[in-house]
């Protein structure tokens, strides 16, 4: 699992009482790193966790022979990446199983706190959902020790008309992405890095890189402009992994003390883009 995720990547894992091993992510897409992954694969390994994060895909011939070669399952996190895709497959098709996430914020949103998780393995898509239903596949029959973690009617209803715009806001997206990465030219931010194929990337976030971060974020709310930081402390820096405390991932380390999200949305007006990039490029 990458080291720079959000720690719900993590919390997954050690919910099940499995065990989290930290892999650096590469500098230029904040995704894990996938040529170091299998130093890091020993005889306990069972599965590698990649994350889509910020909404770029990640995922290489290479990982799938890697699963391969060691017997591994591939878990997605698609938690940021709804609609995006990799040589015409779309994430949370591309492993064994995946996660989706359908908070508020996300790039389909629902009205309350919402999931699901896909995958092609009949026998798993039932026990997943015997499991999420209390462990039960049968009423009144508890196959498992499993949870309430039912979608409710309401939210099912929500993102059931949402997700026909889905598409369309993605590439509204798209565009605010173009704009920003064609008009913002202060040399002092690292802009992110543009897939060749533009589908690979729904950016959930956009996410930029200055050595001043902390500075650069009060200049723009000063500015009115809001600003958000994915994610401020890595999760093995984080109170909850206690055992986790003695490791040093250096890549990581900077990517959390120099990321900073600019608002990127569909409703954004071409005034509220313009002044994001004009306030920016005017920062000393």
């Amino acid at each position: 699992v990458p080291a720079n995720t959000y720690i719900a990547s993590i919390l997954a894992i050690t919910d099940n009482c499995l065990v989290p091993v930290l892999v650096e992510p590469d500098i230029d897409t904040y995704n894990i790193n996938i040529s170091k992954i299998e130093a890091a694969i020993t005889s306990k390994t069972k599965a590698i966790m990649i994350v889509h994060l910020y909404g770029r895909v990640v995922f290489s011939e290479e990982l799938k022979a890697l699963a391969q070669k060691h017997d591994l399952k591939i878990i997605e996190d698609n938690a940021q990446a709804i609609g995006a895709e990799w040589n015409g497959i779309k994430t949370g098709n591309l492993g064994d199983a995946a996660g989706f996430s359908f908070y508020p914020g996300k790039n389909l949103g629902a009205l309350g706190d919402g999931g699901a998780v896909t995958t092609n393995d009949d026998t798993l898509a039932k026990t997943i959902r015997a499991l999420a239903n209390y462990g039960s596949e049968e009423k009144y029959v508890n196959k498992y020790q499993g949870l309430n973690s039912r979608l409710d009617e309401i939210q099912a209803a929500v993102l059931d008309v949402k997700l026909q715009y889905l598409n369309e806001e993605n590439e509204k997206r798209r565009e605010v992405m173009k704009y920003y990465l064609e008009n913002i030219i202060n040399p002092d931010i690292i802009l992110p890095q543009l897939p060749e194929n533009e589908k690979e990337h729904v950016w959930h976030l956009f996410v930029i890189r200055t050595i001043e971060r902390n500075r650069l974020q009060e200049y723009l709310k000063d500015n009115g402009i809001q600003t958000l930081i994915h994610y401020p402390i890595p999760p093995y820096r984080q109170e909850a992994y206690p055992e986790l405390h003695h490791l040093y991932f250096p890549i990581t380390e900077q990517i959390h003390e120099e990321v900073l999200s600019l608002p990127i949305s569909p409703v954004m007006t071409n005034e509220d883009i313009k002044k994001v990039v004009d306030t920016l490029n005017n920062y000393k």
